[in-house]
């Protein structure tokens, strides 16, 4: 199951998490177009490799595997696999 960004990444987008990921599936990288218009970054389910490097660099602590997912922000994992068109 791939890790998701949750609620607490919305207007923070703080990219210690993009830095931390082996795979670069985290997106959208400060360099790239949609960067400012994204409320928050997102997490790639099919590139995710699940190896968790991302959550404890993540300073607001949005970042859950999804299974640990809370039932409060159940919707972002839907959310960030929209993102990228999955």
């Amino acid at each position: 199951m791939a890790y998701v960004i949750a609620e607490p990444c919305i207007g923070t987008k703080d990219t210690a998490c993009v830095d931390a990921c082996p795979v670069d599936c985290i997106h959208p990288k400060k360099d790239e177009a949609g960067y400012e218009a994204s409320e928050q970054l997102f997490i790639d389910p099919v590139e995710c490799i699940d190896c968790g490097a991302c959550v404890p660099v993540c300073p607001v602590s949005a970042i859950y595997a999804g299974d640990d997912l809370p039932e409060k922000w159940a919707a972002f994992q839907e959310k960030n696999a929209a993102h990228f068109g999955r």
